[in-house]
């Protein structure tokens, strides 16, 4: 049920040139609106805005009950994984150039944050994944997604033999350049790129699907999220599983790679109004021939 938020922590691409000003605008915007503005702790650091409470994740989850978010799908990658065991709501507003899942203009956020603090807004709940890589019978890495977990040879080396296990049942063993395993959201990323299908958010699924593999039989395919992937590396000489932006190189023969769905979602807030289908037309231009 939509309510009225109270305190925003501002989240921001500190990389980007001319990003403070833009940041202390947003912030003094909110503040008219009536809301308390803490600052994530990097962003504020990295910019050196002092003005604000600088609120470290933990604390944003604690104190705060909405975050916005400024920068491109990367950054809200990052910091949307973070805040999903709060169950803490997040803005997107795009900096980028692409921009799926931060989907308000920068040019524009006065007159879409404004409703939305009021508790005028969509909500949309996003799966995640979650992974591990085991090694001779213990757990060397941990790992959380919102897009996908890629397994995928060295730069130098050639294909990568990896056998796929979903839940207890053996799939295929696919020599390729990698495997692909992606959420919903993940499927309009790498995966697209990659030859994949687009999942609707509202799917409770996963795309699974080789990266130039060897044997054009071998086709991406979409699964319930109810059973665990395992993907085992058979052959192949310096590969590296991925998870968003963590990541974890040179495995080794035997090691296995385990994917479920996470037990937290991320929960975006659009404007009203906001419709998945037209994200898609206006990100992959299918407007484009239309009189």
């Amino acid at each position: 049920m939509s309510r009225r938020f109270h305190h925003a922590a501002l989240v921001g691409k500190y990389q980007a040139d001319g990003i403070r000003p833009l940041l202390e605008e947003i912030a003094q915007f909110l503040v008219r609106l009536g809301l308390e503005v803490s600052f994530e702790h990097q962003t504020a650091l990295n910019t050196g805005v002092t003005d604000f409470d600088a609120l470290t994740l933990d604390q944003i989850g604690a104190q705060c009950d909405l975050a916005v978010v400024v920068g491109g799908d990367g950054t809200m990658l990052g910091i949307a994984r973070e805040l999903a065991r709060f169950d803490l709501p997040v803005v997107g507003i795009n900096q980028g150039r692409l921009g799926f899942i931060t989907d308000v203009p920068i040019g524009h956020f006065r007159e879409a944050l404004a409703p939305m603090i009021a508790g005028d807004y969509e909500e949309d709940f996003r799966a995640m994944l979650e992974g591990e890589i085991w090694r001779d019978g213990e757990c060397i890495f941990e790992g959380l997604s919102m897009n996908d977990v890629v397994v995928s040879r060295g730069a130098t080396a050639s294909m990568v033999e990896l056998r796929v296990d979903i839940g207890d049942e053996f799939v295929a063993n696919m020599r390729a350049d990698g495997l692909i395993v992606a959420s919903p959201t993940g499927s309009t990323a790498y995966a697209l790129s990659a030859g994949g299908p687009i999942l609707h958010p509202g799917i409770a699924g996963w795309v699974v699907l080789p990266i130039a593999s060897h044997t054009l039989s071998n086709r991406p395919i979409v699964l319930p999220d109810t059973a665990a992937v395992r993907i085992t590396v058979v052959a192949g000489r310096d590969a590296s599983a991925n998870f968003d932006m963590q990541g974890l190189a040179s495995l080794l023969h035997g090691d296995q790679i385990r994917v479920q769905r996470s037990a937290h979602k991320v929960r975006f807030l659009h404007p009203r109004g906001w419709s998945y289908y037209a994200t898609l037309r206006r990100k992959l231009r299918w407007y484009e021939g239309v009189v």
